[in-house]
């Protein structure tokens, strides 16, 4: 084994051993002995993904990073290890992308005393990965890196429904997609989810009812409710049949969550569909945006024993799809001119070439510029998935 290979799996069984608040300390310890590093941080993005929060003992200790123009944030967006001049032009700075399977969670950032080899960068870069990992497990035992993503307190709705998330990305080789919520910290009843699979992926988008911890209440049961017939093995549409069936024994057809569920066959790309709502679905396709239009059929929860039927399209190679919800498409400025499909379809098409999760924060980012950074007057999502060659022909 090579010398950063040993340094790496000491690492590794250092950071499963630690404390879940003392990963940080391991990274600054092994970079230190190993790579003469002298000063090392850990930045996480903030829900909103618009800063950088380093990773103190107390939250909001430290100066954050703006993401859309710092070279950390280039290299959050990019997910590419850059180099920066250290302080008063001493050694080198490398920023390290911190992503688990697509999901991105911020920069490991390290002074270093000159400019790292190919091989130096390659183990760095798969430090930081394996931080990220162990972030991930940490978060179930420590309140430091979520109170570390805050750059103000959350509403308890947007708490409950940041918790409901399987995360903000997802990537495989055969598809990538990203998700964002606004507005971030004050999120009600608008959700999303994803689950994957050897043979399928699953993807559905919840717009609830109401504003703020009823709505969140609401959407919960909704999501809780299509994961356990999801993981009962039933099919999109009896997944909705039954999460249709617990709300409406709840709520008795007075509360209804708008709800789109796709599920994707890995191998062919026929994508299953059930609109049960308002949020809606683009194609992005050699240069063209297109809405794809399905048959309506009710929300869930509206009425008794709704029956829902699945209907069917094909994506191909290079697609791009983006899923909305109403808070998008029928967004409204201060003014009151409506954002409407002309402004996304741009927004579209501007995001084009990049990645998935950095697109979807960029259609949201340019819906937050339409309102002119007045607080949006619906919850927001945006879902965007890119669809692959499966079979690399």
């Amino acid at each position: 084994m090579t010398r950063h290979g040993d340094s790496l799996g000491r690492a590794e069984k250092t950071l499963r051993a630690s404390a879940p608040h003392a990963l940080l300390e391991v990274v600054q310890s092994t970079l230190a002995t190993d790579f003469a590093a002298t000063a090392v941080e850990l930045l996480l993005a903030d829900y909103r993904l618009s800063m950088l929060q380093p990773v103190t003992e107390l939250p909001h200790t430290a100066t954050p990073l703006p993401i859309r123009t710092t070279t950390a944030g280039r290299a959050f967006t990019a997910q590419h290890v850059l180099l920066e001049p250290g302080p008063d032009a001493e050694g080198i700075v490398i920023l390290l992308p911190v992503t688990v399977r697509g999901d991105r969670l911020g920069i490991l950032r390290a002074q270093l005393p000159a400019t790292p080899t190919d091989d130096e960068q390659d183990a760095l870069a798969a430090l930081a990965t394996m931080l990220g990992h162990e972030l991930i497990v940490a978060e179930r035992d420590t309140d430091l890196y979520l109170q570390a993503r805050r750059r103000e307190r959350l509403s308890l709705a947007a708490e409950m429904q940041w918790q409901l998330l399987p995360g903000r990305g997802c990537a495989r080789a055969e598809y990538s997609l990203g998700g964002q919520l606004e507005p971030a910290y004050t999120i009600g009843g608008d959700n999303f989810d994803w689950s994957t699979s050897a043979e399928y992926l699953t993807v559905t988008v919840s717009n609830g009812m109401g504003q703020g911890i009823e709505a969140a209440l609401l959407t919960n049961l909704a999501i809780s409710a299509l994961r356990n017939a999801r993981r009962a093995g039933l099919d999109i549409a009896d997944q909705a049949c039954l999460a249709d069936q617990a709300l409406y024994a709840q709520y008795g057809g007075t509360q209804h969550v708008a709800t789109l569920l796709m599920r994707f066959e890995v191998a062919s790309g026929r994508v299953g569909v059930i609109d049960a709502g308002s949020p809606r679905v683009l194609r992005l396709r050699d240069g063209l945006v297109e809405l794809i239009e399905f048959e309506a059929q009710l929300p869930l929860g509206m009425f008794d024993s709704t029956d829902y039927r699945e209907q069917f399209f094909q994506v191909e190679p290079g697609d791009r799809l983006v899923i909305v919800s109403d808070g998008v498409h029928a967004a409204q400025a201060p003014t009151g001119s409506e954002y409407g499909m002309t402004n996304l379809d741009l927004a579209i098409l501007t995001s084009s070439n990049l990645p998935a999760s950095e697109a979807a924060r960029a259609i949201i980012t340019e819906l937050l510029d339409y309102h002119e950074d007045t607080d949006l007057l619906d919850d927001a999502v945006v879902v965007c998935i890119d669809w692959n060659n499966p079979r690399g022909d």
